[in-house]
């Protein structure tokens, strides 16, 4: 019987070519994730910093600095990741040779609320807990506020962030147990009552006017209240 040899040796080519991929294999799963390469995206104002992340992403390892990759659940580290209260989003990777990467969006908070608990709302209008490591220079929100039902001062705090006069000049919300708000101007004396939120617009170009008018006059500091709830017209009292 011929021994057909070209045969032999391509099987135990093949077996070869296994035993290394499978060792191969076995080794990459095994090998220790590098020390997490955290990015966050947009401005460098860090509500939760890189330490933070860090350990939110091994702390469900033993709070080992390094795993093993096959006991690696990127989904897993993902939800935890986005049911950190600070982040917007988060994506999380792991190359080849070990290199665990996380790119992080946090939050962007455009109000604060001062009260029995404060707090910050984002730019989606949700709850954002402060930080210990940095504090956001926005308008503060007093008064009659639930954090539960947060639609009106939300909308109130939106337009003040999206117009330049206003971020500018607004220092204070408040809204009242009947849901009008009134606001604080930076360097001015008078409350601003805007009422309800309806025709907003029209209220904030009224006091846009009353503003530069009464800046040309010199006449800021003659009153303590503006009164917008009034569709087209601005009533105010002097001091």
């Amino acid at each position: 019987m011929k021994i057909n040899w070209n045969l032999i040796k391509m099987i135990l080519l093949l077996i070869l070519v296994v035993f290394l991929y499978a060792f191969a294999s076995e080794r990459n799963a095994k090998r220790k994730v590098m020390t997490p390469d955290i990015q966050f995206l947009g401005d460098n104002n860090l509500f939760i910093t890189h330490s933070n992340v860090s350990k939110l992403l091994i702390q469900n390892y033993d709070g080992a600095s390094s795993v093993a990759k096959e006991t690696l659940a990127l989904n897993e580290l993902e939800g935890t990741l986005n049911a950190n209260p600070m982040i917007k989003s988060a994506e999380v990777f792991l190359g080849v040779n070990g290199k665990f990467s996380a790119i992080i969006k946090q939050k962007k908070p455009i109000a604060r609320v001062i009260g029995s608990e404060s707090y910050y709302i984002d730019n989606e209008g949700g709850y954002m807990p402060l930080s210990n490591n940095y504090t956001e220079r926005v308008p503060i929100i007093t008064g009659a506020v639930n954090k539960k039902r947060l639609s009106t001062v939300f909308k109130i705090a939106n337009t003040i962030n999206e117009d330049d006069f206003l971020k500018k000049n607004v220092v204070e919300i408040e809204q009242t147990n009947s849901k009008t708000i009134r606001l604080k101007l930076r360097q001015c004396d008078f409350i601003v009552q805007l009422g309800s939120l309806d025709y907003l617009e029209k209220k904030i170009n009224n006091l846009k006017v009353f503003y530069a008018k009464a800046i040309k006059d010199k006449t800021l500091n003659k009153y303590s209240i503006v009164n917008l709830q009034f569709e087209n017209q601005v009533v105010c009292t002097k001091v």
